[in-house]
């Protein structure tokens, strides 16, 4: 049964939530991707295996949650996350974002200070919508997008085009986070895949340089594409966690948020 939050921005967001101990992990999925795929359903596996609180949710128009998808932006998608683990979680909070999930994980990180307890990006995509206008577009796309508002860009997932809108172009400039140095206080761990399309390994490697963290690592997985969901990429991500939970929970409490762990094993 599907279970469902109002935010204070009055959307209808759906979620499901495992109880356990603390930290929680809190699961925030990609453009278009819902709280059913394999790597939320993985960590929910660990999650009741290993007693650990665990959160996953659709944003607004994804999944189960209300809404169109085609009336949302960062923004929006930013206040659902938000929402829910202020209302739906205590205490710190590991976040795990794969894709668009990953820049709606950062923005969180920033905002929240002590909340967030670590980081674990999966083609951590920040500032995307921003490659794709510089980068991706044609003139004849940024053309439609500009006097329309709207472009329906072909996908690779899906038989039905995305619709990208020009309110999400604009609302993710008014989000970026590679404009400036990343200082989260928190261990973290960049996953991805050689073979990435979507969000190249160049994305990642930029965000690893971006982040101040005391205790930061990339891990570049040979041939895994976009979906890194093959069951070694969700070991991989289970573990990542594993590991951030570990770096944490191994320092005295004095020491949080502004801790310091050795990068060396």
């Amino acid at each position: 049964m599907t279970t469902f939050l109002t935010t204070p921005q009055g959307r209808h967001i759906a979620y499901h939530q495992t109880p356990g101990k603390g930290p929680g992990v809190v699961f925030l999925g990609g453009f278009r991707s819902d709280m059913t795929g394999s790597k939320a359903q993985a960590l929910q596996a660990w999650a009741e295996a290993a007693g650990r609180a665990f959160l996953r949710f659709d944003y607004s128009g994804h999944g189960a949650s209300h809404g169109a998808f085609v009336d949302g932006a960062i923004s929006d998608w930013r206040e659902d996350a938000a929402a829910v683990i202020d209302v739906l979680t205590e205490g710190p909070q590991i976040l795990v974002g794969s894709s668009m999930g990953g820049w709606i994980a950062l923005l969180l990180a920033r905002e929240l200070g002590p909340r967030i307890a670590g980081f674990v990006g999966i083609a951590a995509a920040p500032d995307f919508t921003e490659r794709m206008w510089e980068a991706e577009f044609t003139l004849a796309e940024r053309t439609t997008l500009l006097e329309e508002g709207l472009f329906l860009r072909p996908s690779d997932y899906s038989d039905d085009p995305y619709p990208i809108t020009l309110r999400l172009i604009e609302d993710g400039r008014q989000n970026l986070v590679m404009n400036g140095p990343l200082h989260l206080h928190m261990p973290v761990r960049l996953l991805q895949g050689s073979a990435d399309t979507d969000v190249p390994p160049t994305v990642a490697i930029s965000l690893f340089h971006q982040i101040s963290s005391p205790d930061l690592r990339l891990t570049l997985v040979k041939d895994a594409d976009h979906r890194f969901s093959t069951p070694a990429c969700l070991a991989m991500i289970v573990e990542a966690v594993e590991d951030v939970t570990r770096a944490r929970e191994a320092l005295p409490v004095e020491d949080h948020p502004g801790f310091k762990v050795s990068n060396i094993r």
